[in-house]
């Protein structure tokens, strides 16, 4: 009808069994109204078997969510369904899954077998974690996460009743587990996918860009990283020497270069409209702008794409330069707030994730995850003197990004009334930042890209939002 559809099709015998998606989901993540026809309540595929006719019914995807697909096809004479998925992965999302097909397994009494996309695409990543349920609603099969598998099942049908009798059981990873390996995929997709050679990322000695390295060398091979240190006179000694450690514990390439120079010519050309006016923040910006140029001519020259490495606090809040540490193609850690960050690093000292192409054991220095968090663009400097301790600000942004809670509840928490206005009104006035960031992967419930869209103009980024 010249209709474009979301549609799965099975070859059997020479002829082609085409069946259309009925439930297109339209938020978060999903555009699919903008592209696709819904279609109309299928009915099941027959191929013959051996045994007999088989009925197979394939909900797709979303069709697996509400009950009216399955229901139909069960009523048609199903026996067994098989439901297509191109489902993202974000926290807690393999556990929905599940609730969702027992459900619909139980409903039908009829087995259900899961199959989903691995891979990353941009923001998105694919987890894969495929399995077959019993018409009980139990697993029988799971297959791994994060990493491609085949499986060969073992099924009876006898007076048209459908059953799987094997029984393979992979584990599926937790936790920061899982937030490891989903960054490590999608970073490495992306890279691959879009023919980048390598990567090359600014090792400023601080856990961002460490836990960026670590995850860059998991993903593509040492072989494939090089790290650049860009000093200035605010740079500690501390921070080159966990620099160099760190990149040793990789076994990355790590070059030097220093930035004062460059430093001192910029603010010398500027000096006679500046005059007499007192160093702020643009001093310190020149600096994080400097860097980035630096690593782009870089990327430039030897065809790396640069990772930038902002983590979601700081995404969130824009404490991050424009031009500058944003420079960069792909940020892997834009989903993960600091203080997870801080239990990602630990995490990966003491596990090997499955899949890693970098070195087992210890690979970011206890020094770097313990010493207080600082940009080194002033003397002195520390994070928590521009925002609250990490703990209090992350958990004041899951109110605010996350769980879209009002003022009043986030208040309720214990969390100080004007901490929290004003950190709500850095996440608004930020949004121009984030619409020029680099995509990174997408975690949690809620992400800065696709996920949650947000106008720069507004008439209500000065106002509290009340719960």
């Amino acid at each position: 009808d010249g209709s474009l559809y979301n549609s799965v099709m099975v070859a059997e015998g020479g002829r082609s069994h085409i069946r259309h998606k009925v439930h297109l989901p339209n938020y978060s993540v999903f555009d699919e109204k903008r592209l696709f026809r819904a279609g109309t309540l299928p009915d099941p595929v027959t191929i013959p078997t051996s045994s007999g006719d088989l009925k197979i019914g394939l909900p797709i995807c979303e069709d697996i969510w509400f009950e009216d697909v399955c229901s139909h096809l069960k009523s048609r004479g199903a026996q067994i369904l098989i439901s297509p998925n191109g489902s993202p992965y974000e926290t807690g999302k393999p556990e929905r899954r599940l609730v969702h097909a027992e459900a619909r397994s139980r409903a039908t009494d009829l087995p259900l077998v899961y199959v989903n996309q691995l891979g990353g695409q941009d923001e998105l990543v694919f987890d894969g974690a495929s399995f077959v349920m019993s018409s009980a609603g139990e697993v029988v099969v799971q297959l791994p996460a994060w990493q491609e598998d085949i499986v060969h099942t073992t099924w009876s049908l006898t007076q048209g009743i459908v059953s799987c009798i094997s029984d393979y059981i992979t584990p599926l990873e937790e936790g920061l587990a899982a937030t490891y390996q989903a960054a490590m995929l999608g970073l490495r997709d992306y890279v691959r996918k879009n023919g980048f050679p390598s990567v090359l990322l600014g090792l400023s000695g601080g856990i961002d860009s460490a836990i960026c390295a670590a995850l860059a060398a998991d993903a593509l091979g040492p072989e494939h990283v090089h790290c650049i240190m860009l000093p200035s006179k605010f740079t500690s000694q501390e921070s080159l020497d966990d620099a160099k450690e760190c990149a040793d514990l990789l076994d990355v390439k790590l070059d030097k270069v220093s930035i004062e120079d460059s430093v001192g010519v910029l603010e010398g050309s500027l000096s006679s409209m500046f005059g007499d006016m007192p160093n702020d923040i643009t001093e310190e910006n020149i600096q994080s702008r400097l860097r980035g140029t630096l690593l782009m001519a870089l990327s430039n020259k030897f065809g790396s794409m640069v990772v930038t490495t902002g983590n979601k606090s700081e995404v969130s809040v824009g404490y991050a330069t424009l031009y500058g540490d944003m420079n960069g193609g792909f940020n892997p850690i834009k989903d993960i707030y600091k203080t997870e960050i801080f239990a990602l690093a630990a995490w990966r000292n003491s596990h090997f994730p499955v899949g890693a192409l970098g070195q087992n054991g210890k690979v970011i220095p206890v020094s770097i995850i313990e010493k207080p968090p600082t940009a080194e663009l002033r003397d002195n400097q520390k994070d928590e003197d521009s925002l609250p301790p990490y703990d209090a600000l992350d958990d004041i942004l899951s109110g605010l990004v996350e769980e879209e809670l009002g003022f009043d509840e986030i208040v309720s928490r214990g969390h100080d009334p004007d901490t929290v206005k004003r950190i709500e009104h850095l996440l608004y006035i930020s949004e121009y930042k984030r619409r020029q960031a680099a995509p990174g992967v997408k975690i949690g419930h809620r992400n800065f890209g696709r996920d949650r869209r947000y106008p720069i103009t507004n008439g209500f980024r000065n106002a509290r939002l009340k719960g």
